[in-house]
């Protein structure tokens, strides 16, 4: 009957535990705190154009991820691999990302019972006078030995969802990381891209230069024959002269700024600036068409765009975390084990034990701090809003500018091409009319800087161009694509898994590595 009696209590015993264990699933279902909305942002229904723009692809047309192979420039396409492989930057935001990952994941953790398994062994004597509960029992002094085994188990109910929010907030860090590691690649691209084409107009304003060097040293020599001759006086001679000092010191300046962008490239592509160089060549590539889609676009297209979105979730997420510590957390601690005095004996049925525990925590008072944490929150999530609506309103001003930009570009590039021309025609006809006597050799000077300028003009308005459509895929996103949700992580992840693949290769196709030590490589 005894027997019955403790089996009896034990099942009540198991199935108040039991009981307790539904009830805190069910209460778990209780999450505090707002569920995250994603606010609605004002967007334009399409982008203003004028009458020099010429969509000549279809609007929806997703930029390539590799944007840059639209230039057809094998020297730059070499250049952005490169890059993608061996910058410290984009290195350093893919360790960030995988600190995110690993944030996700610890946090993650706290949702499922921790299992500790412990073993020890204790040998101890028990003194002669010891204080006794009973007098009647003698005193004696044993020697005994314990040893227990097993393992123990505790696990948050989280019946109030902290937990859950917490694991909401990393893992829109963890996406947030994400796009911010998109949008350091499209940075680096496109970054690299700028520095490539101005390095390259100064290329062709350099050519520019010394033609006009040429020209205007063939002059200067006409002048020095035809004052040995005595039909001009020196002062022809020295204004000629100075013309193509001038220019020569036009030439010698623009090596220096050729230089600095040479070198912001070597940074980027992970090469010491003295060990690399790229051959000088003269812009002639022809701006591709960037496809604008539609503005509501951007918002996906956009990784930075993306990015204050989920900061915005995550900071949602504190208020949960916040209003929480409102509530009591229940943590249940059952365990079983074997105790006994003899190894021999350990394991037997004899000297199983196990223990059913759950701990009740409640804050009573802290002096308004949790509620100073909730109002925290809420002022972060308001500032986040913010920041979104203004990274939003910055990247349609971006794009808009870029297609301002070129409208204006384009038709200042044809006007560019007429004022060349018609500087060749002028000093054409000043040389023919100086050497007829019916001009001084002033005006054969103001059309060779009429020329020069026109030129170098045209130069510049072109590599404008170039540069002006980089920073319009840029502000689409170039080639980013965030639409679907969840797609951001695997893209980047794959980004980075492919960048780290990628053998470190020496720019071809102008650009060049310099000799250096094994070592430093």
């Amino acid at each position: 009957m005894f027997a019955a009696s403790r089996r009896a209590r034990t099942r009540g015993i198991a199935f108040t535990a039991l009981s307790a264990c539904a009830g805190a699933a069910l209460l778990a279902a209780c999450t505090v705190g707002p569920d995250y909305q994603r606010p609605q942002a004002e967007v334009p229904p399409e982008w203003h154009t004028d009458s020099f723009w010429r969509v000549a692809a279809p609007s929806h047309a997703p930029i390539a991820p590799d944007w840059w192979t639209g230039f057809a420039d094998p020297t730059l396409a070499t250049l952005e691999t490169q890059a993608l492989a061996q910058n410290q930057t984009l290195a350093a935001a893919s360790a960030h990302y995988e600190q995110a990952k690993a944030t996700l994941a610890n946090t993650s953790a706290q949702r499922v019972p921790e299992v500790n398994f412990s073993a020890q062994a204790s040998r101890f004597r028990i003194s002669h006078d010891r204080p006794l509960t009973n007098y009647a029992t003698p005193t004696q002094s044993t020697v005994q030995n314990n040893l227990q085994l097993g393992p123990t188990l505790s696990y948050d109910t989280d019946l109030f969802g902290r937990i859950r929010r917490e694991v909401e907030g990393a893992q829109a860090s963890a996406e947030q990381s994400a796009d911010d590691l998109a949008n350091a690649r499209l940075v680096l691209t496109t970054d690299l891209a700028t520095d490539y084409f101005s390095l390259r107009e100064l290329d062709s304003e350099t050519d520019v230069l010394n033609q006009s060097v040429k020209l205007q040293q063939k002059a200067l020599d006409y002048v020095n024959t035809e004052h040995d001759l005595g039909s001009v006086s020196g002062l022809d001679v020295l204004q000629q002269k100075s013309q193509l000092d001038a220019t020569r010191v036009q030439a010698q300046l623009l090596l220096n700024q050729r230089a600095q962008f040479e070198h912001a490239i070597a940074a980027l592509v992970g090469v010491p600036a003295p060990q690399f160089a790229i051959e000088p060549k003269v812009l002639d590539i022809k701006p591709p068409t960037v496809p604008l889609g539609v503005p509501s676009d951007v918002l996906q297209r956009r990784p930075d765009v993306a990015s204050a979105e989920r900061v915005m979730a995550a900071a949602n997420a504190q208020i949960g975390v916040a209003k929480a510590a409102f509530f009591p957390s229940l943590t249940l601690t059952p365990g079983i084990g074997w105790e006994s005095t003899e190894f021999a004996n350990l394991l037997s049925a004899p000297t199983l034990m196990w223990t059913l525990g759950a701990a009740v925590g409640q804050v009573i008072f802290d002096g308004g701090r949790r509620a100073a944490n909730v109002k925290f929150a809420s002022e972060g999530y308001k500032a986040t809003e913010a920041n979104y609506r203004q990274t939003v309103l910055s990247a349609f001003q971006q794009v808009q500018d870029g297609i301002t930009g070129l409208s204006v570009l384009d038709g200042a590039a044809k006007q560019s091409r007429e004022a060349v021309e018609d500087a060749q025609r002028l000093l054409a006809l000043a040389n023919d009319r100086y050497s007829g006597g019916l001009v001084a050799y002033l005006n054969v000077i103001d059309a060779q800087e009429s020329l020069l300028t026109s030129e170098r003009t045209d130069v510049q308005i072109h590599g404008q161009q170039l540069t002006l459509s980089v920073a319009l895929v840029k502000a689409l996103g170039g080639g980013w694509d965030g639409g679907a949700q969840g797609n951001s992580m695997a893209a980047n992840e794959a980004h980075a898994s492919n960048a780290a693949a990628m053998p470190q290769q020496a720019p071809a196709g102008g650009a060049q590595q310099k000799d250096m030590p094994a070592a430093a490589r």
